[in-house]
């Protein structure tokens, strides 16, 4: 339990750093295959949706998970705050503080949240683009 600001400063975060990477390289793949796929060569449109749509279930779980994740670290840095209030009869101020601080991993799940949901919306939307040009 008095280790719960190294796991949350550098677990919960880092864990949300490794997946934003994630995002953006699985984003960055999908863009380089959408502009070298020819629709046309498939033989259905169910082929071509599923090679289409491959790694976005991983970035829409990121996407989702992210600021559950944030908001466990969120918890964590509470309960260390408790931990620390009832061991070191804490003033005010460093409470506020110790507060405040505990609340950058739900500001990080967060930022990964939104980041990776833009990045799905982008990506179904030229998986549509690519999709009206099988079908036409």
């Amino acid at each position: 339990m008095y280790h719960l600001k190294e796991i949350v400063d550098y677990g919960i975060i880092g864990l949300l750093f490794i997946l934003s990477i994630i995002t953006v390289a699985l984003f960055i793949e999908r863009l380089y295959y959408f502009k070298n796929i020819n629709p046309k060569e498939f033989k259905n449109r169910e082929l071509l949706e599923n090679h289409l749509s491959k790694h976005l279930t991983t970035i829409a779980t990121i996407a989702s998970n992210a600021p559950y994740i944030g908001l466990l670290g969120t918890v964590l840095a509470i309960m260390q705050t408790f931990i620390d209030m009832a061991l070191n009869n804490f003033v005010a101020t460093a409470i506020i503080k110790s507060l405040a601080l505990a609340l950058k991993t739900t500001a990080v799940g967060l930022t990964v949240a939104i980041i990776a949901s833009v990045l799905y919306n982008i990506l179904v939307r030229k998986i549509e683009t690519k999709l009206a040009e099988y079908g036409s």
